[in-house]
């Protein structure tokens, strides 16, 4: 009789632990965008990055063309979709600098770090974290402007990931 419950504590334990919600990763994103000329173009990408799953909210600076994205806690969303919804809006990316909780950051000998499903590929020596949170830049072709990645595709010959183009590779630098 003890080893019944015994098994069905377990089982309990184990359901609980795996049905668990999970944190987001990216917990806020800071998106200059390119290609604005009036208030309307902010208006559409606000509108997109709004409609998004998984967006709390989204505050824009027009002095500087930078919209900041809160995500909600159980939102699991990758720079992709971001870029997705500022280019159905009819705009570009020009600058993306994400914040994830350092404690999400966990680094394989090979300096990258898995995140849902995508590599995060560190470009530069070591992460900087301010307050338990870490900010890098994407780096790739989409999310800088076409004369950067330009310039990137000589500088980053040598990361062989990076000229592969995989839109589920992120090449990322600190930010702070």
């Amino acid at each position: 009789m003890k080893n019944i419950h015994l098994k069905l504590i377990l089982i309990a334990c184990l359901v609980l632990i795996t049905s668990a919600k999970s944190y987001s990763q990216i917990s806020k994103a800071e998106i200059m965008a390119t290609g604005l000329t009036c208030s309307m173009c902010s208006n559409a990408i606000n509108k997109q990055l709004k409609a998004t799953v998984g967006v709390d909210s989204v505050s824009t600076d027009l002095n500087t063309n930078t919209f900041t994205v809160y995500f909600k806690k159980e939102s699991k969303i990758m720079p992709k979709v971001l870029k997705a919804g500022v280019e159905k809006a009819g705009f570009f990316i020009g600058s993306l600098v994400i914040t994830v909780p350092t404690e999400s950051l966990k680094m394989a000998e090979d300096k990258t770090i898995l995140l849902n499903g995508s590599t995060f590929v560190l470009l530069d020596e070591k992460l900087k974290n301010s307050n338990g949170e870490t900010k890098v830049r994407v780096y790739d072709k989409g999310y800088v402007t076409q004369k950067e990645h330009k310039k990137l595709l000589k500088t980053l010959s040598k990361t062989a990931s990076y000229s592969a183009d995989n839109e589920d590779d992120y090449h990322i630098k600190s930010a702070i």
